[in-house]
């Protein structure tokens, strides 16, 4: 098989590709009314269903998912007798977070240094056009193969399970023989990666209450208890001496055996600032792949700016943690739980609530897909063998399609390499991956039709 005819054709699409991807990056699409309006949540996902209709698939539809968001669906048929394929990625996007740190506007599609910015350029909007490029791609040389079912999330960055709590009411809509998920990424730019393993998560905001009110700081500190100064006491708990996650009952020594993660090239993707120290022990991979890590996402206190001598009265934190595969989330969530509540200090008043949770995930990446995916890497990366890796982020969904269909591969591939810096600010896509990783779909795609029909 030669990869040229595909290639040729992506290349081409690519101009196209670009200009749709700045359409899409436009939207404002946070799933979270409180930061950005609805509309441009409901407006990505009509862009979003009209790209499918405009490639002639067949019952697309914006599904209302139980958290009141939306996912698009579309079904494309293959020929008698295809395997049916389901593509999946996901257009809302996370905040931008300081848009004055932004290089360039964060919902502006900008080409710079030889990536395009934006927020979502590459988690995951730049995904559903790898999706698209990769079909049109097949149409041009001879047809699409396999039929095709594509699902985009609405509310995947919120991990507000909406599309899973869809999909178990609805279990015929995305049953396929096997699964791509778009919203992972390659070890490094240039190296055909699969992910083999995702952390899952749990989100809890915990609250601590002190005083009726604030208090002068003069007339009562040393006496008074601040909940901000308990809350900053509860929160290091969470952590060893060298940066260790420390939830009571909750196992922090596995060992990552795969693909490792040089210490060097880390603190260089992570942009770690010179002299200071990673945290946590063992191998980088070990840390980011294979064991617990808990974050303090967001605090609610005083800002610097106008701050008064004050005791507070009451403080607020919300807590991620990653879970690592062999590990349950609701498990880890009831661990983390009784760790906050035992270790809030001065008798404080304290309240924890969950808002999200999703279970870590373990591919096969034995099962007959991911042969004829190492195939199409090898096309399209001339010169490079797939690699697999794990990841450190959550994809709550996958665990929900390996319930519901225990027969179907699940493979995981995407743009999200370090150097896209998804989450943080000035987050890029190399458009350099977009087009290999589009080829590499698209010779899948026919690779696994032929092994399906032979």
């Amino acid at each position: 098989m030669t990869a040229r005819p595909i290639s040729e054709t992506v290349a081409s699409l690519m101009p196209r590709a670009k200009t749709e991807l700045a359409e899409l990056v436009a939207f404002r699409s946070v799933a979270d009314p409180a930061q950005f309006p609805r509309s441009e949540c409901e407006a990505a996902a009509g862009w979003v269903a009209d790209a499918l209709r405009a490639e002639d698939f067949q019952d697309v539809a914006l599904l209302d998912t139980p958290d009141g968001t939306q996912s698009v669906y579309g079904y494309l048929p293959g020929p008698a007798g295809a395997p049916t394929v389901l593509l999946y990625a996901h257009y809302d996007v996370q905040p931008p977070l300081d848009e004055s740190a932004w290089l360039s506007p964060p919902f502006e599609l900008t080409e710079r240094d030889g990536r395009w910015f934006g927020r979502g350029a590459a988690d995951c909007k730049g995904g559903f056009i790898m999706h698209l490029l990769a079909l049109r791609a097949l149409k041009a040389n001879g047809g699409v193969p396999v039929s095709v079912k594509v699902i985009a999330e609405g509310s995947e960055e919120q991990g507000t399970g909406g599309l899973e709590r869809y999909a178990e009411a609805h279990p015929e809509l995305l049953a396929a023989d096997t699964i791509v998920i778009g919203d992972t990424g390659n070890f490094r730019v240039g190296l055909p990666t699969v992910t083999a393993t995702l952390r899952g998560m749990t989100m809890l905001r915990v609250r601590l209450d002190t005083l009726e009110g604030n208090l002068h700081s003069g007339q009562f500190g040393g006496a008074a208890p601040d909940a901000l100064a308990a809350m900053i006491q509860l929160l290091a708990s969470l952590r060893a001496e060298d940066g260790t996650t420390t939830v009571d009952g909750l196992t922090t020594d596995a060992a990552w055996d795969g693909l490792q993660y040089p210490e060097g090239e880390f603190r260089t993707d992570a942009k770690v600032l010179d002299g200071v120290e990673l945290i946590g022990t063992g191998t980088v991979a070990d840390r980011v792949w294979a064991r617990p890590a808990v974050t303090v996402i967001g605090i609610d206190c005083p800002p610097v700016v106008g701050a008064t001598p004050s005791l507070q009265a009451s403080a607020r934190a919300q807590i991620s943690l990653r879970v690592p595969p062999g590990q349950d989330a609701a498990d880890a969530t009831k661990l983390l739980t009784a760790h906050l509540e035992s270790h809030t200090p001065w008798g404080a008043r304290v309240s924890v609530e969950q808002v999200g949770q999703g279970q870590p995930f373990r591919a096969d990446i034995t099962s007959p897909a991911y042969t004829s995916m190492a195939e199409a890497m090898r096309l399209a990366y001339p010169g490079e063998e797939m690699q697999s890796s794990g990841m450190g982020g959550s994809i709550p969904l996958c665990n929900t399609l390996a319930a519901l269909y225990p027969e179907a591969e699940i493979l995981l591939i995407g743009l999200s390499e370090p150097e896209a810096q998804i989450h943080a600010v000035n987050e890029s896509v190399s458009p350099a991956e977009l087009e290999r990783l589009s080829v590499a779909e698209a010779l899948f795609l026919r690779n696994y039709a032929e092994s399906k029909t032979g």
